[in-house]
């Protein structure tokens, strides 16, 4: 579910967290810093920045209940 701290730094080549931070921001990877300032990335966002994955789940169009207004 989340890159581990040693596949964090594998994939951008820093230890340093905020060097760490400045690298998925320029790989266009989402991720989140916590309250200790560690950084959470899903491995899911890795693989849709880096085009494993072709398409993210689309999320489903909210339309009022027609039917409901029509009665």
């Amino acid at each position: 579910m989340f890159l581990s701290d040693e596949e964090l730094q594998q994939l951008t080549g820093k230890k340093r967290r905020n060097a760490q931070a400045t690298e998925l921001n320029h790989l266009g990877i989402d991720h989140k810093r916590r309250a200790d300032g560690s950084i959470v990335v899903l491995r899911a966002a890795v693989e849709w920045a880096l085009g494993l994955r072709q398409e993210r789940k689309a999320a489903r169009p909210v339309e009022p209940n027609w039917e409901a207004i029509n009665k």
